[in-house]
């Protein structure tokens, strides 16, 4: 295997990262991009022997043309991205 395409690999399965002496984890830009997590508040959570990071949303409800609706996130939501989703409830 040529050695210039093992990050190509390495980014579809995951990214690796480093914890600090602080106990902080950084999470990496593409991945980040790809989650479209930003800086904020999330919500960490054990899940069997991984963790599962969440954005905290807002509940907060805005008026909109006379009804109450949930505000954007900012998040780009695209087909790939729904099918992945999908796909990974299935594993």
């Amino acid at each position: 295997m040529d050695n210039h395409l093992i990050p190509f690999i390495w980014y579809t399965d995951g990214m690796r990262t480093t914890i600090d002496k602080a106990g902080r984890l950084v999470v990496p830009k593409a991945l980040r991009d790809r989650l479209g997590l930003h800086s904020g508040e999330v919500e960490i959570t054990a899940d069997g022997a991984s963790l599962r990071v969440e954005p905290v949303f807002d509940d907060s409800l805005v008026e909109k043309g006379g009804r109450l609706v949930i505000p954007a996130s900012n998040a780009t939501i695209t087909d790939e991205f729904v099918r992945e989703l999908r796909d990974a409830d299935q594993k």
